[in-house]
């Protein structure tokens, strides 16, 4: 994460990178009832959850690109997109670890670096400095996530493509939990030295 500050290009709501943002965050609720449907006695709609995610995937470079093209960086896009992408990180979480597909070791500790985060938000607020932007550290994390929970979805079968799913899965899961607390041990460090700096000023 980095503390500076995006400059904002517009105000508008309305905007086709917004849209896109909240586009995604409606697919929060359905992708997490998809996952869930098979523990409430209803069909295994595994597929179904994979396009809702993969749809997700694709909004959310698209949105961040046109932004960037179309000069429509906003204060509530700034907001959106990272909500989106924890919201997704959130849910799959829960209905993976749910389905017993994820390890209650593994979810606890992507839900600690979540909780570290927001406390760092809070001292950050407190001293008057903007919501945190995620940088190429914090997005190749939540990428690295958010391939490695479809391919454990889909290893949730017996075949030889969902035995490939799941050690692809794995690596991913890896790869993405070890970024995504070098990230966040990242943004420790940067929030120290800022609270550090505003002690020694006062």
């Amino acid at each position: 994460m980095e503390v500076q500050e995006t400059r904002v290009q517009t105000d508008r709501v309305l905007t086709i990178p917004n849209i896109l943002s909240m586009a995604r965050l409606v697919g929060v609720p359905i992708f997490l009832w998809l996952i869930l449907w098979p523990k409430f006695g209803g069909p295994n709609c595994d597929l179904w959850a994979l396009l809702v995610l993969a749809l997700s995937g694709v909004s959310d470079y698209l949105d961040g690109k046109l932004a960037r093209r179309w000069n429509q960086i906003s204060s509530l896009g700034r907001l959106l997109d990272p909500a989106a992408d924890r919201l997704y990180v959130l849910s799959t979480l829960v209905g993976l670890t749910w389905r017993e597909i994820l390890p209650l070791w593994l979810t606890a500790a992507l839900l600690a670096r979540e909780a570290m985060l927001l406390v760092m938000v809070w001292i950050l607020r407190r001293h008057g400095y903007p919501p945190p932007q995620v940088n190429f550290l914090g997005k190749a994390a939540t990428f690295n996530l958010m391939y490695a929970f479809p391919l454990l979805l889909l290893s949730d079968r017996t075949g030889w493509v969902h035995e490939v799913a799941a050690v692809f899965g794995w690596a991913f899961a890896g790869w993405g939990t070890t970024l995504y607390w070098w990230a966040g041990i990242l943004y420790v460090v940067q929030v120290r030295r800022l609270v550090k700096a505003d002690a020694t000023a006062d």
